[in-house]
């Protein structure tokens, strides 16, 4: 409750304005709380992706990525695995669901046949959904 002071009369008139600042305040810690939080719930792995022109599809709430770096190393999420330990991987962290979809996210100076081989060890081990992740190509050109 605010009054006024000063002016002609003996008695103190009340203001009914709304005081915003402490509204201001939390609005700007709960700003920065997000923008320190949104880039932790991101894929760590440094992958140059290429660009693609198909249309962006819906994202899952959590989503499986298997990443190919450029040294052909294998992750899973942000945790390194071995070619051959991808199968056993992909069913610890889907919980043995083939049918969720997987996103692969591959180096774009990864050749094609390494790719291919990611794929078939994908295929072989009954994860048959697999996207492809890329950059939007109209957001990746100047």
């Amino acid at each position: 409750m605010a009054v006024k002071l000063g002016g002609d009369s003996d008695e103190l008139a009340e203001v009914s304005d709304i005081n915003v600042t402490p509204f201001i305040d939390v609005m700007l810690v709960l700003l920065i709380i997000f923008m320190v939080a949104a880039p932790l719930a991101t894929v760590d792995v440094k992958v140059d992706l290429p660009a693609s022109t198909a249309q962006p599809q819906p994202r899952p709430d959590k989503p499986v990525y298997v990443s190919v770096k450029s040294d052909l190393s294998l992750t899973l999420g942000d945790t390194p695995v071995p070619g051959e330990g991808l199968a056993a991987a992909l069913n610890a962290a889907t919980g043995g669901d083939r049918e969720q979809r997987i996103f692969l996210r591959a180096d774009k100076g990864v050749a094609y046949g390494e790719l291919m081989g990611v794929l078939n060890r994908l295929r072989a081990a009954g994860y048959l959904k697999v996207a492809l992740v890329g950059l939007d190509a109209s957001a990746a050109a100047p």
